[in-house]
């Protein structure tokens, strides 16, 4: 979201099937043939870089002189790319991103030119818009640009403007007759795409970008998404018409969609961009460019659901990381190292909102770490929870050659103790620990690595097993020897092992798995497969001992399963293991699997 009517940069995906060619730094279509070379799948890793939304936003003393949002000009963008190019560059970071705010005025006012698109505030970038990605180039950098979705309705006029190089086609011919309006903050009229001068519109958008030499669009106030839903909000067919404008001009230009996208839509938007942001605004709006509370924190909780969803191509965007200024920032050392954490592991793109003119040291040792970097620009899957959504988590991911990287979290508000058991993993025995933000091999340990952490604490290890693969016996949660209470049943479920699971779990339901048999007491780390839309908790106790509430994170749908490992202390001999939905909601159980021998 860019507040208070402002914008993003549109994302986009594969490109349309024709084959270009690029001559004098512009594309230039060519006819396909049996010999083209295929066109180049954009967004192979997230992409690094720079925007300058957080300053922007920001009520740091200073930062804002001339008012609110005031902080965007043409002088202090060209100063950040400078300290790009010099402290960040060599580290990966090439996009300068420039968000809301261009083409307006300090009080907001905007201008267009004379067919409706926006045009640069003479007085923020007194140059033009070309004239500064032109010399973002020359940095050896790439240049981003932000817009809304949509027709603001400022660009509307009386509704005769023309679209550019479109005969016959005006403002009017463009949007619905009832100026319906769409985006995150209704300021814009809804583009009826049925109209073939839409499509000119935004065309004619999108070679105006280009011919700039712009290499990133943000496009902002996405729907269903932004906090907005139904058919005026839905912009899927606008996201896929900038899709087919940005690749017909030639020019490879990675589309992003923003903010707080639907889910539902992963599909549509894996499809039609490079990149989506899962979540709202990481700043806090307020006097440092963020706090822990508001939002950082969130993504621990948003991120798991749209996990499965990134992947070359495109990338669940969590939004800026602004890591770098110290006491700007509005965080304690351990939070800026546990949000560099989750975005490497998360594989979010990796952009900064800070000051890079006044990087403190310890900025410049997590924005510049290159091992962690590794981790979000690597060959590894995105991570996700292994443990329930709990104040203390560990967070994994099991690379192609067969190492994992394992984050542990402590999210809670004084320090504690965070364990990664290595049977949450997948295997029992040794395994030998790197620890990536120091750079040094810690040694080897037996079964789990335990660090005390402080509050908002985190560590980033690459874990390799030497032990043997974990043996479990599996129980499915629909057998007719469990017990199920309340509104528990039994339902179909594609996704599930056994092809079923139980649900209705809510307002006093409950499963509970019978005649569980280990040969020795102890605690047992039993991982459990589920369904859940949202996250839930659920209560889980054996035999007659006191239940321990967990919160299991979202699967992202309600066909979706995922699994997390939970202790539960058992008997030698038969047990009964219960998931008790409380008065609350509890996710949908799938089968357990629990550890022949109890934790070592």
């Amino acid at each position: 979201m860019r507040s208070p009517s402002h914008s993003v940069l549109p994302a986009r995906g594969l490109r349309a099937a024709v084959v270009l060619a690029l001559t004098a730094g512009l594309a230039t279509a060519v006819p396909a043939t049996a010999h083209a070379a295929p066109e180049p799948v954009m967004a192979t890793k997230p992409y690094m870089g720079w925007s300058s939304w957080s300053m922007q936003s920001s009520k740091y003393p200073g930062l804002n002189p001339d008012g609110d949002y005031s902080y965007l000009t043409e002088a202090n963008v060209l100063k950040q790319a400078g300290a790009l190019a010099t402290k960040l560059k060599p580290y990966g970071y090439d996009y300068i991103d420039i968000d809301s705010g261009w083409w307006r005025d300090n009080s907001w006012k905007p201008g267009y030119d004379g067919y409706a698109r926006q045009q640069a505030d003479p007085v923020r970038f007194p140059h033009g818009m070309k004239a500064v990605a032109d010399r973002i180039h020359a940095l050896g950098l790439k240049a981003g640009i932000y817009l809304p979705v949509g027709l603001e309705k400022e660009a509307y006029g009386d509704g005769k403007v023309p679209v550019w190089h479109a005969d016959g086609c005006t403002t009017a011919g463009i949007v619905y007759n009832d100026l319906r309006t769409t985006n995150g903050w209704d300021s814009a009229y809804k583009l009826d795409l049925a109209k073939p001068c839409a499509q000119k519109y935004i065309d004619s958008q999108a070679r105006l970008l280009t011919s700039w030499g712009y290499d990133f669009l943000k496009l902002d106030g996405v729907g269903p998404g932004s906090f907005k839903s139904g058919d005026n909000y839905d912009n899927v067919a606008d996201v896929a018409a900038w899709q087919q404008a940005l690749a017909a001009t030639g020019r490879p230009v990675h589309l992003e969609l923003s903010w707080s996208l639907d889910i539902g839509h992963a599909a549509d938007w894996k499809k039609y961009s490079d990149g989506w942001r899962i979540d709202t605004d990481v700043e806090c709006y307020c006097n440092t460019l963020v706090t822990w509370e508001n939002s950082v924190d969130d993504r621990f909780d948003d991120t798991p659901g749209w996990t499965r969803h990134a992947g070359p191509g495109g990338w669940n965007d969590l939004d800026s990381l602004d890591i770098g200024n110290g006491a700007m920032d509005g965080l304690t050392e351990a939070e800026r190292q546990s949000y560099a954490t989750l975005w490497a592991i998360a594989k979010s793109p990796l952009y900064t909102g800070d000051d890079l003119t006044r990087l403190d040291d310890y900025g410049v040792k997590l924005l510049t770490n290159r091992e962690v970097i590794a981790v979000d620009q690597g060959g590894t899957p995105p991570a996700r929870p292994v443990t329930p959504s709990d104040p203390q988590q560990v967070w994994a991911a099991k690379s192609p050659d067969g190492t994992y990287t394992v984050a542990l979290f402590n999210l809670a508000d004084h320090p504690a103790a965070v364990t990664a058991d290595f049977s949450a993993l997948g295997f029992t025995g040794r395994a030998s620990v790197r620890d990536l933000w120091n750079h040094e091999n810690v040694g080897s340990y037996k079964n789990r690595i335990t660090e005390a952490l402080p509050a908002h604490g985190s560590r980033l290890f690459t874990v390799t097993p030497h032990g043997s693969a974990l043996r479990t016996t599996g129980h499915e949660a629909e057998s007719a020897a469990n017990t199920l209470t309340g509104n528990a049943s039994v339902a179909d479920c594609s996704a599930c092992s056994g092809g079923k699971k139980v649900g209705n779990l809510y307002l006093g339901g409950a499963l509970r798995f019978n005649d569980i048999v280990v040969d020795r007491p102890g605690t047992y780390l039993v991982k459990v497969a589920y369904v859940s839309g949202d996250a839930r908790s659920v209560n889980i106790s054996a035999n007659s001992g006191a239940a321990v509430s967990h919160r299991f994170p979202s699967t992202g749908d309600w066909s979706t399963v995922e699994t997390v490992s939970v202790p539960v202390t058992l008997k030698a001999g038969a047990n009964t293991v219960t998931f008790d939905s409380g008065s609350n909601y509890a996710p949908d159980i799938d089968r357990i699997d629990v550890p022949v021998s109890p934790r070592q």
